[in-house]
């Protein structure tokens, strides 16, 4: 059996879904597990957080249970990727700006899901079910 890592994300943010489908296309090994933030087993992987600091952010529990957050999560993210490493290296040599990044995104990522067309959100949320 293939360890599974967990990405908790918000499943009423358009992006949020999209930005996923889009992690879920290159993890052609099949190591990445989504589970929306709100579901039951969100609830309890995220149960020593209050409900703003767990909304606040997507979560990565690798298979040995460690929890990241925000962009602090991007590295070893990238890590579990078919040819991850080297852009997860890039992040951890410059974490302040991967923090920064997140946040800019984080901050907007109400705008940015309205760029993306229904279509393309119909698709990422179908990929996420296959996958879930």
């Amino acid at each position: 059996m293939r360890a599974e890592s967990l990405v908790l994300y918000d499943a009423d943010c358009g992006f949020c879904r999209w930005s996923l489908a889009k992690l879920l296309a290159w993890d052609r090994r099949g190591r990445l597990r989504p589970i929306a933030i709100d579901s039951a087993e969100g609830l309890r992987l995220l149960a020593d957080l209050g409900a703003s600091e767990r909304n606040a952010s997507w979560h990565f529990v690798q298979p040995d249970g460690e929890r990241r957050s925000g962009g602090s999560a991007a590295a070893p993210l990238l890590r579990t990727l078919p040819g991850g490493t080297p852009l997860a290296a890039l992040l951890e040599r410059f974490p302040s700006a991967t923090e920064g990044g997140y946040a800019f995104v984080s901050a907007h990522r109400g705008r940015l899901g309205r760029l993306i067309p229904a279509a393309a959100k119909r698709h990422a949320d179908a990929r996420i079910r296959r996958r879930s």
